[in-house]
């Protein structure tokens, strides 16, 4: 994309020249690169894509969030929202910010690279195509991150709400699939808790070890760490929310089972003297009691219910059947 000295952008037409870097006037330019392009690496070398040493650095495989400043030019890896190329770039939609964004960032331009898509680029793309205007590279990188903390935030609203519907569910004890579903929430949070914590880092070592940096780049810096301070503290609070519910729920799911057990063990209880009753008159011996008698089968019932009622108060003397939580 090409843009003007009052920030207003455009995209290159196919056939159209691309400006070279650090020679467009009052304007600036915005070159996005397939990285998995077998051309890159000539473009690299070539200075093409910011200072080769520089671009080499930023534009490397390796995806371990980082920042480099060379000569007043910044380039590192930062991460992204991930998306299915098919779909569109919904927050709702995207899983996980294990995508990266490599960029290297000069006074007049801003090239920026991925491996697989990733929502920044598109979604700022967009909006300029709909007539937003950016006053410089630095404003540009500040967007595309403004892009991403906001899909981030989305993405952790809609864990907070699904938390608070099973917060409620276990207060009433109405415990259904919450299991099944703390699991995924509390994977996302904290997945979401590491991209945010090494991006942090990326730029927080941008403002402070930036002296020879623009002031607008490491204002920029500045700003940008601190929303993300913001909404990393966020996702930890999600993280530790969802922890301390799937412990609660393990509790309540104990108790519960406690009971079930205790009820269990009680009829138990209850029932052995009738069954050993039972079993003493079945018996196919002789001198059985009362075999002789027209009355023994009623006795024998008489006998087998007194002891369950033996049973029974012994259970309540010793305390042991009373309700439990």
């Amino acid at each position: 994309m090409r843009f003007d000295a009052a920030g207003r952008g455009r995209l290159v037409a196919p056939g159209e020249d691309v400006p070279g870097l650090g020679r467009f006037g009052e304007g600036f330019v915005w070159l996005h690169v397939n990285l998995n392009d077998a051309r890159v690496p000539g473009l690299v070398a070539e200075g093409r894509l910011g200072p080769p040493d520089l671009a080499a650095v930023a534009f490397a495989s390796d995806p371990h969030q980082r920042v480099a400043v060379e000569d007043g030019q910044v380039g590192g890896v930062i991460a992204d929202l991930s998306r299915d190329a098919d779909a569109p770039a919904a927050p709702e939609r995207l899983p996980d910010a294990t995508g990266r964004l490599h960029f290297v960032l000069g006074a007049n331009y801003l090239v920026s690279g991925r491996r697989h898509p990733i929502l920044g680029p598109d979604a700022v793309r967009d909006a300029v195509a709909e007539g937003r205007s950016l006053a410089g590279p630095v404003a540009l990188l500040e967007t595309l991150i403004g892009r991403v903390a906001a899909a981030i935030g989305a993405r952790g609203t809609a864990l907070s709400e699904r938390l608070d519907g099973i917060e409620d569910h276990i207060l009433d004890e109405r415990i259904r699939d919450e299991t099944r579903q703390l699991g995924p929430i509390r994977r996302d949070a904290v997945r979401l808790h590491r991209q945010l914590h090494g991006l942090r880092a990326v730029f927080h070592r941008l403002e402070e070890d930036g002296e020879d940096l623009p002031e607008a780049t490491r204002e920029a810096a500045a700003r940008i760490a601190q929303r993300l301070d913001a909404l990393d503290r966020d996702m930890v609070v999600l993280a530790d929310r969802s922890r301390l519910l799937q412990e609660e729920l393990s509790g309540l799911l104990a108790r519960q089972s406690n009971r079930q057990l205790h009820t269990l063990s009680v009829l138990t209880a209850l029932f052995l003297p009738p069954t050993l009753v039972t079993g003493l008159f079945g018996m196919n011996t002789k001198g059985l009691p009362l075999a002789e008698l027209e009355e023994g089968s009623t006795i024998a019932i008489l006998i087998a219910a007194l002891s369950a009622a033996a049973a029974f108060l012994l259970i309540r003397r010793l305390g042991i059947g009373g309700r439990r939580v």
